[in-house]
């Protein structure tokens, strides 16, 4: 990495830990600390919706994905809006008449304790695991395009995650989210435009080169269910999705940030309907990948040429052929894909330790004090818990 580089990455760890401290006065409450105290825009809240769906996975998977085979991914894009539908008519006014932050609170009133209890536990497992798995899939993406050490990665990206959790609360997630969400659309629509017009005979050679390839398809159409078709992808999305808005405490706990249920409605319609063109970008970046290397396949080292090796073809050429400062930004980008999804999994943990167990079973008449104190001791925990 130049100096640029390091540089463009540095002002975006300061500018990250900056939003948390500028977000401390603002969560000082249990309530400021988890729900922004009701009051944030639908569009802010939208853009960590969609930030939390593009982790680090889909930013190198995508491409990858695209890249070795197809399209068919975009098919569970496409399910989103689907899913937002039904999410806008019934979870967030559901969730909004309630005025629960958690989103299992309402388990506990129509089948009983054991039920809540089930879900919030399964929640906190898998986001553990989730947390663990994109601060180690980051790393590894890290370590080849920096050449830093995985382990001081994982712990500097934990340690940074956590800081502004703790200090900022759910609104410097969400801010924080926007911000990143940013980084992440930009430096794709860079790479993409790069791809574009850094082919050997112009843009007009890349289409050429992909017609007929099949790379541009969503799958088989047939009514085959044993075989990722874009029916079966579709209804895997379908469900998958309305998973999300409708029981995943990051994206329940989001409805209950919003100032009003009209702006928790136009959230979950942002954030929906920006991940499907942004996956589909994403998309683009693998298949022009694909023609960019087969123009110039001298470009691509001999390691990287088997079948299974789609993964790795988008951070070589980050590395390898984007100008000086653009390098740095998508280095930047990885992270804030990384970054946008463990803040949330690590507020919404805590959250629901603090309202399904501390004030649940341990302390129901907790002082907000007694509150906020458990609040950053299980932020930090958790963030230790993902980060190890």
């Amino acid at each position: 990495m130049s100096k640029i580089d390091i540089l463009v990455l540095l002002f975006y760890i300061l500018g990250v830990t900056a939003f948390g401290v500028f977000f401390y006065r603002k969560s000082s409450s249990a309530e400021g600390f988890t729900a922004a105290n009701r009051r944030l825009p639908g569009w802010a809240v939208g853009l960590s919706i969609f930030g939390t769906y593009l982790s680090s996975i889909s930013f190198l998977a995508l491409p990858g994905k695209s890249y070795s085979a197809n399209w068919n991914a975009l098919v569970f894009s496409i399910s989103l809006p689907l899913a937002a539908w039904v999410a806008v008519k019934w979870f967030a006014p559901l969730y909004r008449s309630t005025q629960d932050i958690s989103a299992y609170a309402y388990l506990e009133r129509r089948f009983g304790v054991w039920a809540r209890l089930y879900a919030m536990t399964f929640y906190l497992l898998t986001q553990l695991a989730r947390m663990g798995t994109i601060m180690f899939l980051v790393a590894l993406a890290l370590e080849r395009l920096t050449g830093w050490d995985i382990q001081t990665i994982i712990v500097v990206s934990g340690v940074l995650v956590t800081f502004y959790t703790v200090v900022g609360g759910i609104e410097a997630v969400i801010w924080t989210d926007v911000v990143q969400a940013l980084i992440l659309t930009v430096g794709a629509v860079v790479c993409a435009l790069l791809l574009l017009f850094g082919m050997p005979e112009g843009p007009g050679q890349m289409f050429a080169a992909l017609d007929n390839t099949g790379k541009f398809s969503l799958g088989s159409f047939q009514l085959i269910f044993t075989e990722p078709t874009f029916w079966v992808v579709f209804l895997y999305g379908t469900v998958i999705n309305l998973q999300n808005f409708g029981v995943d405490q990051s994206y329940v706990q989001r409805y209950q940030t919003a100032r009003s249920l009209k702006e928790a409605r136009r959230s979950i319609w942002i954030g929906a309907l920006t991940y499907v063109p942004v996956s589909a970008l994403f998309l683009f970046i693998g298949t022009g990948l694909f023609a960019y290397y087969g123009a110039q396949p001298e470009l691509l080292p001999e390691a990287l040429r088997a079948a299974d090796m789609g993964d790795r073809i988008f951070p070589h050429f980050i590395v390898t052929e984007l100008p000086v400062g653009i390098t740095g930004l998508m280095i930047a980008a990885l992270a804030a894909a990384a970054m946008s999804s463990i803040d949330t999994s690590i507020n919404s943990s805590a959250t629901i330790l603090l309202t399904d167990v501390y004030r649940r079973f341990v302390k129901r008449e907790a002082t907000d004090a007694q509150q906020m104190r458990f609040l950053r001791i299980a932020t930090v925990i958790l963030g230790l818990l993902g980060t190890s």
